[in-house]
């Protein structure tokens, strides 16, 4: 096979393709090629050996549908690629609404709907979580300065502003959350919402879902140390009903078909869970699930290629991630050849 993957962006912010490529190249019996889908010209992923066979880089689906799928398109006519897997929030709903045209040129896709993009969507999440019984932080809508003035009606700071798509922060009071309304507005557009902030520990469940409600896998971790961006840096596998109950419950409810990652915290006064946020699509720390005994990502190779597969039972408790910095070493006649050609 020929899998094309996206996200190879590892920087502080990882991407989940590196691990997502890690995970099927662990495989013993995997033989296939991968072909790196890139945004920028320097996302680290392209310059690790041995990690991708050929890379392309790629239009960010702002520039249209139809100048992404052309380009694609190209790609294809020289590598023959069976199976397209991407690994970006952003990105997502280009990809869906493009699965027929890629269908129609060879391109395996398994992806989420639209529909169950938007059920997720951060936006909606609550009213979700409500319907199905699920515990959620509150939180409230807001497209304006105005509308922040009305946080201390019905939120108390601190809070939490969050960006539709991506990053989020911890405001003390009315300035910090003007500040960190105009920059996630600019950066990721509305809504931003607001939301209660609670006292907690951290906790994460990478899930795969087969689109017909039953879930292939789930593997949980408690993060053990998360950088200013709030991204877990290191993490543990554990063994905990309760989140993984929930992330059962949002599969099955949502008929879910693809990776995703369920964000959860734990109250430290009530030792209750909330759901945070349901990300849809494989997280940076996938590649642990696969480390516990339940390749995900391969699984998802499978699933797309119609195979049967039976669900995981278990993974292994007390499984650790790291991240760390490494430097890459390379030469400028590469970093020409991505730009300039826009392949390697």
């Amino acid at each position: 096979m020929k899998i094309a993957v996206t996200g190879l962006n590892a920087t502080d912010n990882p991407g989940p393709g590196v691990p997502v490529i890690r995970s099927l190249r662990d495989v013993p019996n995997f033989d296939g090629k991968i072909i790196g889908l890139v945004y920028d010209s320097l996302e680290p992923g392209i310059y690790k050996e041995g990690l991708v066979d050929r890379c392309y880089q790629i239009p960010f689906p702002s520039s249209g549908l139809d100048h992404l799928f052309e380009r694609i398109k190209y790609v294809n006519e020289i590598e023959k690629i069976d199976l397209l897997i991407p690994t970006l929030d952003s990105e997502l709903y280009s990809f869906v609404k493009m699965q027929d045209k890629l269908k129609a040129i060879g391109i395996k896709t398994f992806l989420p709907t639209l529909e169950q993009l938007n059920i997720r969507g951060k936006d909606k999440l609550f009213d979700f979580c409500k319907e199905n019984g699920i515990k959620v932080p509150k939180n409230i809508l807001v497209t304006s300065i105005n509308d922040l003035q009305k946080i201390p009606n019905q939120l108390n700071y601190p809070a939490v502003i969050k960006g539709i798509f991506y990053e989020a922060y911890v405001v003390n009071n009315f300035d910090e959350a003007v500040t960190a309304f105009g920059r996630l507005s600019i950066k990721w557009g509305f809504p931003i919402i607001v939301q209660e902030y609670i006292k907690r520990d951290e906790f994460n469940v990478v899930a795969l879902g087969d689109g017909r409600g039953n879930t292939i896998g789930a593997v949980a971790m408690k993060k053990l140390y998360i950088t200013e961006k709030g991204k877990g840096w290191s993490g543990i596998t554990i063994d905990d009903i309760c989140i993984l109950s929930v992330s059962k419950k949002v599969i099955e409810k949502t008929k879910w078909r693809s990776g995703m990652e369920l964000e959860f915290i734990k109250n430290l006064k009530t030792n209750e869970y909330y759901l945070l946020e349901i990300n849809p699509r494989f997280p940076a720390w996938v590649y642990l699930a696969p480390a516990a005994g339940q390749n995900l990502p391969y699984a998802l190779v499978r699933l797309a290629n119609g195979e049967e597969v039976i669900s995981f039972e278990k993974y292994e408790i007390g499984k650790m991630f790291v991240r760390c910095a490494w430097d890459l070493i390379s030469d400028i006649k590469f970093l020409e050849q991505i730009t300039v050609k826009g392949e390697c």
